[in-house]
């Protein structure tokens, strides 16, 4: 009974309750994006330190855990292998650069990153082959790199860097391709270590007159279960370093967490917004035909009848905006141009569909209780 009453409204004006589908479409929409938005930003910045095959980082000590300041010597690197429970540990720099082509193409930005052969910060290789030298022109580009350059393995290129006041080209050459691994909203390169260090921007000194350093270590352990014991272990023994987990070196990145909190707020809002549009619609319609439940109530149909109708029309019109704007999303989001980062990820998309889908019923309680409280007689003016 209660299916058939709500349906039968919805199909007699449906012109109406379209319309209305329209406007839970669009919120749809726009909270899809916004959390495609968030999970794209955040995996711009993150995705490299996400993927590392390491469980700990290390820092300098008193850097903010910010690897634009932080700076680690080779003895650093030495004292840490040699602590008890580290499997193995790599250097890892950090600069930024950019693509430049001879034909007049527009450079391509890139986070440069200085790791060594065989240490948990060099990526896996998907195509091609890693380089095995700390020297050298051979180097790894990531998917976004080759997407947004045009490059193969066993393709050359130059590499734009300022070397004090001059622009410098370093000529490097593809030798293998892994998966994205973005730094900083930019695609990202991996050259040998001793490579990065000559190429990286820097000022008037010479590369060769200071010691080679690195903005981070990460380190891989024997036992992951033991992460918290050897953590304490390497600030023990190893001085001026800061340890911590990837997970928080990530969320202390420059401006990740102030830009996750922004988004995250948006989304809150709209789908606040949401409820209270769903809830002022349903509102109005039902004081509209105050009349038509007094008659079905007079009639002998039950509050929890006429309430079920009410919750069934809001659920069938909510997962119907719901849906389309899903399609919606669907069909904008095939003609976004690749330099836009929106990531549609599962978890986050399910998550909002839930909550979009959990606004409506929400909006409608005072709907439904207004239909509950409805008095035949009052309704009909009847009453004295």
């Amino acid at each position: 009974m209660a299916f058939f009453l709500s349906s039968k409204e919805i199909w007699r004006n449906k012109g109406r309750f379209l319309l209305f589908s329209l406007v839970i479409t669009l919120i749809t929409t726009l909270v899809l994006f916004v959390a495609a938005l968030a999970e794209g930003l955040a995996q711009a910045n993150r995705q490299y330190l996400e993927k590392l095959d390491a469980e700990l980082l290390v820092f300098q000590e008193n850097s903010d855990l910010s690897p634009i300041t932080s700076r680690l010597d080779r003895f650093t690197l030495n004292d840490i292998k040699r602590v008890e429970g580290v499997q193995a540990a790599g250097p890892i720099g950090f600069a930024s650069a950019a693509i430049t082509f001879p034909d007049g193409r527009e450079d391509v930005k890139v986070s440069i990153i200085g790791v060594e052969p065989g240490t948990p910060g060099i990526p896996p290789v998907l195509t091609g082959n890693s380089f095995t030298n700390n020297r050298g022109s051979d180097i790894i580009i990531d998917s976004n790199t080759a997407e947004a350059a045009n490059l193969r393995v066993g393709d050359t290129f130059w590499l734009k860097t300022i070397q004090g006041n001059e622009e410098e080209f370093s000529d490097l050459r593809v030798v293998g391709l892994t998966d994205g691994r973005e730094y900083q909203y930019a695609p990202s390169i991996f050259l040998p270590y001793q490579t990065w260090d000559q190429v990286r921007p820097q000022g008037d000194v010479p590369a060769g007159l200071v010691e080679v350093t690195s903005n981070v270590i990460a380190v891989k352990l024997t036992d992951p279960q033991q992460q918290a014991a050897i953590t304490e272990r390497i600030q023990a023994e190893v001085n001026d370093v800061e340890v911590v987990d990837v997970q928080t070196a990530i969320k202390a990145l420059p401006g990740y967490s102030a830009q996750q909190s922004t988004l995250q707020t948006q989304q809150v809002f709209v789908l606040l917004i949401g409820i209270l549009v769903i809830g002022g619609f349903f509102q109005i319609q039902m004081l509209q035909k105050i009349p038509q439940i007094g008659v079905l109530k007079a009639i002998g149909v039950t509050n929890r009848s006429v309430a079920w109708a009410v919750v069934w029309q809001i659920i069938l019109v909510t997962t119907f905006g719901v849906f389309l704007g899903g399609m919606v999303t669907m069909g904008l989001a095939a003609g976004i141009p690749n330099i836009v980062p929106v990531e549609f990820s599962g978890t986050s998309v399910a998550v909002a569909v839930i909550a979009l889908l959990a606004i409506g019923p929400i909006g409608g309680l005072v709907s439904v209780r207004l239909a509950v409280r409805v008095e035949p007689l009052i309704a009909l003016g009847l009453s004295q």
